[in-house]
């Protein structure tokens, strides 16, 4: 009868808990790096950023008074990808960036409004029914908020089309979805919200409506101006004695993007490339059109992707947001607005960049290659100390 030596189970047992040593450290790595750069990233970005102080006291006599603070998000140009030019793996990764920087960005600063300034659909101008009924609940999955957070919604022209692709239908269609408010006031603070597709100036009949509703706009807040003697006033309720924040997709108009700077503006080869007129920016009428009916304070735009303040003398300043999206940018960021009846200021709250996030990818890759080529001898150590740091020794 064969006799069994005891000691042969224990060797041909140590391979196989080597292995199971390498997998649980493989696993571990990619587990690390993974929570990491899908997670933690956005939180260790974002804690960065704060709300931006604004002077709030005003003094009547010899009490002071303290004027309410409204916390405004604004972003823009998130171009959700639809059916026709969105790849699975571009939607997954790009998506989910946005999804997780905008649920972190909620949960740490936790403002009272976000506006989203225009393009939020990157097929919307010719996407079909269902198409449309797809995107919109993936935007809602990705863009969802408590209730006390309110969400505003200004169309741009991937939602409706330019304004030779610009149907009822589709307008409609859009407004159905974002119950977009021409008019919106809250803690004293006017808001405008323009369809600035529609400011073409030709009196379409989409163009024709959209600018009697602005005047019927300027004619309220006339009155809350001037008071009702200014002839102005009709039976709504009266509005903050406030100038509004102006909101729309299109940038007023201006030359190019030459005088723009910072880390989000333009590359340096296309900030002189000239704009074209209701296309890249709104037309010198329809701009000045705006600035008369509504003079607001400040006017804040997208559409062009790229961060830039403009100042116009005599007229409000004016941000263009640059996009929400690693799709379009690769620092994508938000506008972070602390706004009272009389004053404001922003501040800009930069996302995790795309490149960084795939460098520490790579940089993982290389570290899990050196750790098994190391467990399987198959490289030297570069180290004065040997590979037996990372794997358990063996015996004999």
């Amino acid at each position: 009868m064969a006799l069994i030596t005891p000691g042969f189970g224990r060797r041909s047992f140590r391979p196989l808990k080597r292995r199971s040593s390498l997998l649980l450290k493989l696993i571990a790595v990619v587990f690390a790096v993974l929570l990491f750069c899908e997670f933690l990233v956005y939180y260790l970005v974002i804690f960065r950023c704060d709300w931006p102080e604004v002077n709030t006291p005003a003094y009547e006599g010899e009490q002071a008074t303290f004027e309410p603070v409204l916390k405004a998000m604004f972003l823009a140009d998130t171009h959700l990808l639809g059916e026709i030019r969105g790849h699975w793996l571009d939607k997954l990764r790009r998506e989910w960036q946005m999804e997780r920087a905008f649920q972190t960005a909620l949960w740490l600063l936790k403002p009272d409004v976000v506006f989203i300034l225009g393009d939020v659909f990157d097929e919307g101008k010719w996407s079909s029914p269902q198409a449309w009924a797809d995107d919109v609940e993936r935007f809602q999955k990705m863009f969802r908020h408590p209730s006390h957070v309110q969400l505003k919604v200004v169309a741009g022209n991937h939602d409706i089309g330019f304004h030779y692709e610009m149907t009822t239908y589709k307008v409609k269609r859009f407004n159905k979805v974002f119950k977009p408010e021409r008019l919106f006031s809250w803690k004293g603070v006017n808001f405008v919200a323009v369809n600035s597709v529609a400011l073409e100036g030709d009196r379409c009949t989409l163009c024709s409506r959209e600018e009697a509703e602005l005047l019927a706009v300027s004619r309220r807040l006339n009155c809350s101006r001037e008071g009702p003697a200014s002839g102005q006033c009709g039976d709504g309720r009266p509005l903050p004695a406030s100038a509004p924040v102006l909101l729309q997709h299109y940038p007023l108009y201006r030359r190019s993007d030459e005088n723009c700077s910072g880390d989000d503006a333009a590359p340096p080869e296309e900030r002189s490339i000239p704009f074209q007129e209701r296309y890249d920016v709104l037309s010198r009428e329809a701009s000045q059109k705006l600035l008369w009916w509504l003079r607001p304070r400040l006017v804040l735009s997208g559409h062009t992707h790229s961060g830039c303040t403009v100042l116009r003398a005599g007229g409000p300043p004016e941000l263009s947001v640059p996009s929400f999206s690693w799709r379009n940018r690769n620092n994508p960021s938000f506008i972070m607005g602390s706004i009272t009846a009389t004053g404001h200021a922003l501040s800009k709250c930069y996302l995790p960049r795309e490149d960084m996030v795939l460098t520490i990818y790579c940089g993982a890759a290389v570290f899990l290659a050196v750790l098994v080529f190391a467990h399987f001898e198959l490289l030297a150590s570069p180290f004065p100390f040997d590979w037996n740091l990372l794997r358990k020794p063996r015996t004999t």
